[in-house]
Formats: C-alpha cells, sequence, structure tokens
C-alpha cells in the first residue's frame, strides 16, 4: 500500500537537486495538494538544513508531493521530475554538489518502485538524455520537514537571485512542457 495522506492521495518523495526548484515545479500541477521540501535517504535522525548542506548526515534535500492519482497519475509526476532537472549527473545539479543533491525518487510501495524503473528504461531505450541516468531508486525513509524558511521559498521569494536565474526558467520550462498539467488559476 502506497503512503498516503488519506484514502484518495497519494505521496511522491523526490530529490533532484536543490528542493526549492522541484518545489516550485509541483506547486503548479494540477491534482497536487501538497508540496514540502525536506530531507530523506540519511544516517542522522532530524537534520537541520546546515548539516545535510555540508554532507555530512547523507540526507538529500526532497520534495515531498501528496497528490490526487484521479488527476495526475504517478506516472506524470515522474515525466515532469525528469524533465525538470538533469538525471545525468551524479551528486549534483549545477553549481549544487554533493551527494544531498542528488537525483532519487524514494518510493512508497512495490508499485512506485515499479513504475520508476519503467519510466527510467523507457527514456533510457528512447535516448532522451544524451549520458545515462544516474537516478536512484530506493524504499522511502523517514522523511524529515525542512526548516520553515525553505517552505514555498520561490512564492516569497521570486526576486532573490537564485530563483531568478535558477528556479524561473525550470518553472517556465515546465509551463510550457506540461501546460495540460497545469492548474488553473481563478
Amino acid at each position: 500500500m502506497t503512503e498516503t495522506a488519506d484514502n484518495n492521495k497519494d505521496v511522491a518523495t523526490l530529490g533532484g537537486g536543490c528542493f526549492w526548484c522541484i518545489e516550485a515545479v509541483y506547486q503548479h500541477v494540477r491534482g497536487v495538494t501538497t508540496v514540502e521540501s525536506g530531507y530523506m535517504g540519511g544516517k542522522h535522525p532530524n537534520p537541520s538544513y546546515e548539516a545535510v548542506c555540508i554532507g555530512v548526515t547523507g540526507h538529500a534535500e526532497v520534495v515531498q508531493v501528496t497528490f490526487d492519482p484521479a488527476v495526475v497519475t504517478y506516472r506524470d509526476v515522474l515525466q515532469i521530475f525528469f524533465a525538470v532537472h538533469d538525471p545525468t549527473t551524479l551528486n549534483r545539479q549545477g553549481n549544487d554538489v554533493g551527494t544531498q543533491y542528488r537525483s532519487v525518487i524514494f518510493y512508497h510501495s512495490p508499485e512506485q518502485a515499479a513504475a520508476a524503473k519503467e519510466l527510467i528504461a523507457a527514456l533510457t531505450a528512447d535516448n532522451v538524455f544524451p549520458s545515462p541516468i544516474v537516478t536512484e531508486v530506493s524504499p522511502a525513509q523517514p522523511f524529515y520537514p525542512a526548516e520553515a524558511y525553505h517552505q514555498e521559498y520561490f512564492m516569497r521569494n521570486p526576486n532573490q537571485p537564485y530563483c531568478a536565474y535558477l528556479i524561473a526558467p525550470k518553472l517556465a520550462k515546465f509551463r510550457q512542457q506540461f501546460v495540460s498539467k497545469l492548474k488553473t488559476v481563478s
């Protein structure tokens, strides 16, 4: 059984570099109800951002995405993930370097593990990326929410240089590639 927020929701936990970037994208996906930045995959409970950043805990920066699978499927969630980060660079995204920035899918069920492996195989067979995909597919571990100032970071700081130069282009790419998956603005 997949970990769920309630009977109509599913959870995906994804690491693709800085969690601010991934969080900003999923906040715009139709069917996604919550996105929370945090840490997973390390050896120390309740890690701090500072400890994760210097690489001493083994955690990855991740987002935990709660979504309605009747609106957006787990495969859709994964396709967006692969479109908005580079799954071919080991332990890095751009200038962010270290295991905390690794590309990783933490699965919450055998079905999620199978879906992730199938999509990676399909992307590889279709030569979507110029280099091999290095994304880890690992069982979910305890999720530790990031500090409050990391939550909804891009929404609160769109003009901050990191946001303007790195996150805004990823968000624009998502909006262009996944028009049918965008939340409608009311």
